[in-house]
């Protein structure tokens, strides 16, 4: 396994093995967080580029999201924490300059599959002209006041809902499941529409239920 492949899959399975102790193929986000999907049912996924589950789990997220209900809203939150930090910053920059369609998943596949360190600047300037991208529209998007005010966001975010581990997602802001919980990766959105059922359930009974039991 090439080296670039070795670190980011050790680094990701560090961080998610004390979230995924847990069992059970969901649970309460403690204490419920507040969504802006305008009176739908939300549903956020928290990643990482680098992350070799979120990688895994991206086929998945298309395929749910083109069959996505009228009542939900998606949206996709890179995790900004400590290294991921450029990870989370190349996910804005792109979003900022009207790309982010289009080279998301160049970019998982990038990382994952031709072994391009996108997280080092002079490794990702090179991929940005090779794939038609101007590095300095890229460098001023980078250092611009929006992008800054999203990640903040998102950090803020990742504090609110306590994220130590990707790929989660969560539901209405009161639930949460993940690969592991769910066990593994093509299991996670029957998952994650059995929750949806839930938050539309309480939408219109407003009891929300209890945890489930641990195996």
């Amino acid at each position: 396994m090439p080296l670039l492949r070795q670190a980011l899959a050790l680094v990701a399975t560090l961080f998610t093995l004390a979230v995924h102790a847990q069992q059970g193929p969901w649970a309460l986000v403690n204490p419920p967080q507040p969504t802006e999907a305008n009176g739908k049912i939300e549903v956020m996924e928290f990643f990482w580029y680098g992350c070799p589950h979120c990688y895994a789990l991206e086929p998945e997220v298309v395929a749910w999201t083109k069959k996505l209900p009228p009542d939900v809203e998606f949206k996709r939150v890179p995790a900004p924490m400590g290294g991921w930090l450029e990870g989370a910053k190349i996910f804005y920059t792109l979003e900022v300059m009207g790309l982010l369609p289009q080279y998301h998943e160049k970019v998982f596949d990038a990382i994952h599959k031709e072994q391009v360190n996108l997280f080092n600047a002079r490794q990702r300037e090179q991929w940005l002209s090779k794939n038609g991208i101007d590095p300095a529209k890229y460098a001023a998007a980078e250092k611009s006041f929006t992008v800054d005010s999203r990640l903040k966001r998102a950090m803020q975010l990742a504090q609110q809902y306590k994220l130590d581990g990707v790929p989660r997602i969560v539901v209405a802001g009161k639930y949460y499941t993940s690969s592991e919980q769910a066990g593994g990766a093509s299991k996670v959105f029957g998952v994650v529409d059995q929750l949806i059922d839930m938050a539309r359930k309480e939408q219109h009974h407003g009891a929300a239920p209890s945890a489930p039991a641990k195996k």
